[in-house]
């Protein structure tokens, strides 16, 4: 099995030619298929370092239903891919586990610098040795296991960064361009939705009460905030300073 397998799930040919094409062009080796099924057990047996999957494919599953099967027993990074504009569509997949949603049609470098900063964050988070704790949540860097009040967490490759740089920067508030740069790279600075979907997942899986959030703060036009009351916050402000609030 190479270590820099990438699974590619579509069901159009013009699409898995090009995908392959750019792909394997960068250094990666690549294994197709159109079914969610098949994908399965591919990923269960060949562990590819990740996956691109279409959100509609051949057989009894579509996209969703994929991730959510893979993620019962693989964390490896999945990029959905999608020829529907729709918010409820992405908000779908991030909400099965997707660490990255791309529509098509795309510009094949732009599709190849978010696979190579997936795969980058995947690499990093696994490779960190230490624990972090933030009030009742704890973050297990080395297992990449995090729970809330004692209680296990999952959190996909992206929602886990996510979580990590506002956990690295607790009680200060994080600017949007801050985060997004951080998480996803320079390209995606200007993203605050993309952003935003992944911070509302973030509550849903953290917060007793998501609609009322009181781990994940935001400050509107600015940025957000991870509360951990045994330290004062800080405040940062978009000139680059700092005060105590």
């Amino acid at each position: 099995m190479p270590a820099n397998l990438i699974l590619i799930v579509e069901p159009e040919s013009k699409w898995v030619h090009l995908l392959r094409q750019v792909l394997s062009g960068a250094g990666f080796a690549v294994q197709t298929t159109n079914r969610g099924e098949k994908a399965v057990k591919i990923a269960a047996e060949e562990q590819p370092a990740l996956v691109l999957t279409e959100t509609t494919l051949a057989g009894e599953m579509d996209g969703a239903d994929l991730i959510r099967k893979i993620r019962t027993f693989s964390e490896k990074p999945v990029i959905m891919l999608s020829s529907r504009d729709s918010a409820e569509e992405e908000i779908r997949a991030f909400e099965a586990g997707a660490d990255d949603f791309i529509r098509k049609p795309f510009d094949s470098r732009i599709l190849l610098a978010r696979v190579k900063a997936v795969l980058s964050r995947s690499r990093e988070s696994m490779q960190t040795p230490t624990r972090l704790d933030c009030g009742d949540i704890q973050i297990d860097l080395a297992a990449r296991q995090v729970t809330a009040s004692g209680q296990p967490v999952y959190l996909t490759e992206t929602e886990y960064n996510l979580l990590l740089e506002l956990a690295r920067h607790q009680n200060q508030v994080m600017l949007h361009e801050q985060l997004l740069m951080a998480v996803w790279g320079p390209k995606f600075s200007t993203e605050v939705d993309y952003l935003r979907s992944f911070i509302h997942i973030l509550r849903r899986k953290l917060e007793i009460n998501p609609s009322q959030p009181s781990l994940i703060l935001s400050r509107p036009g600015i940025g957000y905030i991870l509360v951990s009351a045994d330290k004062p916050q800080k405040e940062v402000l978009p000139h680059g300073k700092r005060k105590t609030v």
